[in-house]
């Protein structure tokens, strides 16, 4: 989700993102149509930044009151669209919003879904006790642990090496 890559531009110490970090992030949101990003996109996503980690730390009563904020914020206005032989689907924001726009009312709504099925757990943190990224584990069984293969290798490598300490 392009959103915990927002996040983790940071590395869990509070900073901000730079224009690097915002622009890598421009381009996981490329494949999208549209305006393309501009300055003030890149302004709106590091702004963005610290009140989205809220959502990863938030229960479900202050996750609910962040992605009702940021639906006002952004003029939020769902309506269906036809795209091509796909048909029908729900737009929740103008095709010629600013990039940063569409993001955060997407990442609102796909939030807002989440918290409606009860399903908020699904945004965790890395279980590796020295990364501080978050993830969306979208796992059938929410058994993911990990942000990625590197902390879980690492995990696996401790864990292995503690075993091996002890047993000899």
């Amino acid at each position: 989700m392009a959103a915990a890559a927002l996040v983790n531009t940071s590395g869990g110490d509070g900073a901000q993102p730079d224009d690097a970090a915002l622009r890598r992030i421009v381009q996981i949101l490329a494949w999208d149509e549209g305006p393309t990003c501009g300055r003030n996109d890149l302004q709106t996503l590091r702004s963005l930044h610290p009140r989205l980690r809220e959502l990863w730390q938030a229960t479900g009563d202050a996750a609910a009151q962040v992605v009702n904020q940021l639906l006002h914020e952004f003029n939020a206005l769902p309506q269906l669209v036809k795209r091509g032989t796909w048909g029908f689907r729900w737009e929740v924001a103008p095709a010629d919003a600013p990039l940063a726009t569409r993001f955060a009312i997407r990442t609102s709504i796909a939030v807002a879904d989440l918290l409606r099925q009860g399903e908020l757990r699904r945004l965790r943190s890395c279980a590796h006790p020295e990364c501080h990224n978050v993830m969306v584990d979208l796992s059938k069984n929410r058994s993911k642990r990990y942000c990625d293969g590197r902390c879980g290798n690492r995990a696996a490598v401790a864990a292995y090496r503690a075993r091996m300490s002890t047993s000899g």
